[in-house]
């Protein structure tokens, strides 16, 4: 059950979408969870400041889980957060926040896990 939300300071073409989604997709497995019930958000046009600075290309990014990982497995999952959103968007890896939200009750289809 992760939902990744991603805020970024940059414009959000359809198609980069698609990429990012299908990426973010594979990545959660870093995480031992499925593409299966991954949620995605984007919130483009973000307005960042960071170090007192506005951001021209920047991101926050999200994540959250039914259940935990390991600091390790959250570092792997930093990284490959940061290569996607360089590599599509051209947002370099220190104008990248990631926050990780374990959680312990989660809803879905009208119950709860």
């Amino acid at each position: 059950m992760p939902f990744i939300d991603s805020k970024v300071t940059v414009a959000l073409p359809e198609d980069k979408k698609e990429k990012i989604k299908a990426r973010l997709g594979k990545a959660v497995s870093l995480l031992h969870k499925g593409e299966s019930y991954l949620m995605v958000g984007f919130q483009e046009n973000y307005t960042l400041y960071f170090g007192g600075k506005k951001l021209e290309k920047g991101a926050y990014v999200e994540v959250s889980l039914f259940g935990s990982a390991s600091p390790s497995d959250y570092s792997r999952m930093t990284g490959a957060i940061c290569d996607i959103l360089n590599e599509e968007l051209g947002i370099p890896a220190d104008h990248v926040y990631v926050t990780y939200h374990p959680v312990s009750d989660w809803g879905w289809n009208g119950g709860n896990f």
